[in-house]
């Protein structure tokens, strides 16, 4: 059987929450028809060695470095140059994306969708725990583009999403952090893609370290900016 879904898992010093994270997908895939994919980024704990054991465990799992600079959109790009499904979704390694989303998801993708975005901020959807400043401006920046430039979704920040792979390949995505997401939300939605929606759960840490920043917000505003301004044709 051809692979349809490829989860991607960046991985930076998750080693209090890497196995319980791969472990807790398992009942929610069709592992037929699926891989994970672990990228280790420049770990300094044993997140790289606790994924290589669960890799001699599970066939349908395996583990990449990403040997470039350090950082999430980087390891993004290794995750998605290494996948062979048809979708691929990046799972974050801190537990914190909810699995029984994921069916909802592939079934809206097998329906023909391009991008299907879980969505915290729809009917059914929510966010329980993190930082309160983070909580604000996702909302803030999700909401208010949906009605400013009509895209299907109210949660354009979310890592959290479904992607036709070939599409997103092509796409010359130019962010360096976590705004990766959002600019590949925006490109398939200008690209004139099909996108939708699916409620989805998000939990704040409850080990290791926040990767968040405040000063990790200004990639976002430049994106907001330029979202309204392309659909206003002022660009």
């Amino acid at each position: 059987m051809d692979l349809f879904l490829s989860i991607v898992i960046p991985a930076r010093n998750e080693q209090e929450n890497i196995k319980d994270t791969i472990e807790s997908l398992i009942p929610h895939l069709n592992i037929e028809e699926t891989e994970i994919i672990v990228i280790d980024d420049h770990s300094e704990d044993k997140t790289e060695n606790i994924a290589l054991e669960l890799e001699k465990k599970y066939p349908f799992l395996k583990l990449i470095r990403n040997e470039q600079a350090p950082g999430f959109a980087n390891t993004l790009k290794t995750g998605f140059k290494n996948a062979n499904g048809e979708f691929v979704l990046p799972i974050m390694a801190d537990l914190c994306d909810d699995p029984g989303t994921i069916k909802k998801m592939v079934e809206k993708a097998k329906g023909g969708y391009d991008l299907v975005c879980g969505s915290r901020y729809t009917k059914g959807g929510g966010k329980i725990g993190g930082p309160k400043i983070q909580s604000f401006f996702s909302r803030f920046v999700g909401i208010s583009l949906y009605y400013l430039i009509r895209i299907p979704t109210k949660d354009a920040p979310n890592a959290f999403k479904m992607y036709r792979r070939d599409i997103l390949n092509s796409l010359n995505l130019k962010s360096t952090g976590f705004s990766i997401s959002m600019e590949a939300c925006l490109k398939f939605y200008f690209s004139n893609y099909k996108i939708c929606e699916v409620p989805t759960v998000w939990y704040g840490r409850k080990k290791g370290k926040s990767k968040f920043k405040l000063s990790k917000t200004l990639p976002y505003v430049k994106l907001y900016i330029w979202a309204i301004l392309k659909k206003w044709k002022f660009l």
